[in-house]
């Protein structure tokens, strides 16, 4: 076996949304990041995501890519969970108070061009074999294309490699779940009638099926057939996935031209935990659940958004005490929280038991009538209801996500693009000495006097009201090191 050694700040294995997302954000801060991945280079990942909600909205918007994403995509206002359960999203507290529909591959392009501008070091057809790591840093083996293996030292490695992460199994951490739906099948397809809306849910008696535009031209189905369920490596054709929409739907609209077809089982697992020593986990090799809601590829990005500043704050030497232990206090409720919701939506849509689908219809109702409920799962669905923990005696806003605020120099998120900390003051506040290009002051834009110190993933790290000079310079020293 040959070795040679080489050595980066951070390695991020697995180059799907996640760990784009994750390396780009580190190489914009000026940290040298290699990502590593077993697919060649152009390849698509062809995943089962299509859908975009506001918060992972709100994080590229943080990222300057927001708007470009959505001109590649539909987006709706309404989401059906049940037929007597719909979501208007129109009521979001958010700049996107909708969900775009785009495939994955559109924010992978997007987030793979910016990761590449950034100065990302990319390592195609390259797959983990093995790794140790120390007080110092982890060594990782990745076996190239020719069957070389190169050892890869680094400060700090980050798992995104997907369900079947070689680095989870590698620092030894279990993937406890189980199956939720043995066979779900997936489809690209032209249509030859065009359904209402942009998204076309429904379920019939064994069957459930789903057509999401992606405005190209282009259709994304998936189904499930009660009756028909079975192991993933059975062949799948376009007449099969025919039959499963005619069945919940009651029309295949005629699609035609498959340019994908798959076959998969939809999975529950979560790892015990998001860090061991130096290494981390973050998307699907931290979490999987089920499709209901479209929250996997959203949750995994903001798994990345939450850790990805802290990595480099470390790599500084500037990361407060405990920082690196954030991530996993703060994401791995969250995480959670998402199985839990959706594994709960897709019992609930498959449930036989009258009982329960009488109790579905109580709760639906329930949700429908009662604000404070559907506001709590808007939020859950759409990722902007989510807050992390804070400190005893803390300010009521700390832990909390802020939405896109008008200052007196422009939106929040636009100022959030540099990666900085961004401190929020009333207007006649001046603010502290600007920490060596780690913090942005700004001014609120009416005439509010809570001063707020807003983290890099838009959440609030301090807030105080009538705040001194002495308490902003304390607060700032504190979080930024």
């Amino acid at each position: 076996m040959d070795r040679t050694a080489t050595h980066r700040p951070v390695i991020v294995v697995g180059s799907g949304p996640t760990g784009l997302l994750l390396a780009g954000d580190l190489a914009a801060a000026g940290i040298a990041v290699t990502l590593v991945e077993k697919r060649p280079r152009g390849i698509s990942n062809l995943s089962r995501a299509f859908g975009v909600h506001a918060r992972t909205l709100e994080q590229l918007d943080a990222r300057g890519l927001a708007d470009e994403l959505l001109a590649t995509g539909d987006t709706i206002t309404g989401l059906r969970l049940f037929r007597r359960l719909s979501l208007d999203l129109s009521t979001l507290p958010s700049r996107f108070p909708f969900l775009l529909v785009t495939p994955q591959y559109e924010v992978e392009r997007l987030l793979e061009r910016r990761a590449r501008e950034a100065g990302v070091e990319f390592a195609h057809e390259s797959e983990v074999v093995g790794l140790r790591q120390d007080d110092e840093g982890v060594d990782l083996d990745v076996r190239g294309a020719d069957g070389t293996v190169v050892t890869r030292r680094a400060a700090y490695v980050v798992g995104a490699d997907g369900h079947r992460s070689a680095v989870r199994e590698a620092i030894g951490l279990d993937f406890p779940g189980s199956s939720v739906i043995k066979s779900l099948v997936l489809a690209d397809v032209r249509l030859a009638e065009k359904p209402e809306g942009v998204l076309t849910v429904n379920g019939r008696g064994d069957a459930f099926a789903m057509i999401a535009s992606f405005g190209d031209g282009w259709y994304r189905v998936m189904g499930w057939n009660r009756r028909n369920e079975v192991s993933d490596d059975t062949p799948l054709d376009l007449d099969e996935v025919r039959e499963i929409t005619r069945r919940a739907l009651g029309s295949d609209h005629g699609m035609h031209d498959a340019r994908w077809l798959s076959r998969f089982h939809s999975d529950e697992r979560q790892a015990p935990h998001y860090r061991v020593g130096r290494v981390f986990l973050a998307g699907d090799a931290a979490h999987i659940h089920s499709p209901a809601g479209g929250q996997g590829m959203n949750t995994g990005l903001q798994d990345a958004a939450n850790l990805s500043w802290k990595l480099a704050m470390a790599v500084r030497g500037r990361a407060p005490e405990g920082l690196l232990d954030s991530y996993e206090t703060e994401r791995h409720p969250v995480g959670r929280a998402v199985l839990r919701s959706s594994g709960g939506l897709v019992r609930l849509a498959r449930t036989r038991n009258p009982l329960l689908r009488a109790a579905r219809a109580l709760a639906s109702a329930f949700v429908g009538v009662t604000p404070p409920v559907r506001r709590k799962v808007l939020g859950q669905v759409t990722g902007i209801g989510y807050a992390y923990p804070a400190p005893r005696g803390a300010h009521r806003l700390a832990g909390t996500r802020v939405p896109d605020v008008s200052l007196k120099e422009g939106r929040l998120y636009e100022a959030l693009r540099g990666g900085r900390f961004v401190l929020i003051t009333p207007g006649t506040h001046e603010g502290p000495v600007v920490r060596e290009g780690r913090l942005t002051v700004k001014h609120w834009a009416g005439d509010r006097r809570t001063t707020v110190l807003v983290r890099p993933d838009g959440y609030v790290a301090w807030a105080a009201e009538d705040a001194d000079v002495t308490e902003v310079e304390e607060a700032v020293a504190r979080y930024l090191g």
